[in-house]
């Protein structure tokens, strides 16, 4: 039984090895993040004034706003997606691995002996 969770175990660490080290896992994972960030990017927000300011000041704002869409933002936005992708892609792999522990678990050899 012991052999049994150590290959479990095993096997887990090999596949999150091969997920985030492996060349085409890399390339999906590098397709997926880039087309979540162009969604996201995509998406107009607008800051609404509460008093009308005059010109100069919306030329600035409008500037800045403009600025950090096009030069801050996009790095950063793709830096959490990719983090949130990795992050899910573990957590399924997580998921098969207690699959596959509760049906080690579940068979009857197994539960006899954990039942003494």
């Amino acid at each position: 039984m012991n052999k049994k969770f150590q290959d479990l175990m095993h096997h887990y660490k090999v596949q999150m090895f091969h997920q985030e080290h492996d060349r085409a896992s890399v390339d999906e994972l590098s397709r997926q993040c880039l087309h979540i960030t162009e969604e996201v990017l995509q998406r107009k927000y607008h800051y609404h004034f509460q008093k009308l300011p005059d010109a100069n000041r919306v030329e600035i704002i409008n500037m800045i706003q403009s600025y950090v869409r096009e030069a801050i933002l996009p790095p950063v936005v793709e830096k959490l997606v990719a983090r949130q992708v990795r992050l899910e892609h573990r957590l399924d792999s997580m998921e098969k691995f207690q699959r596959e522990l509760l049906e080690v678990l579940s068979e009857p050899g197994v539960r006899e002996k954990l039942s003494r």
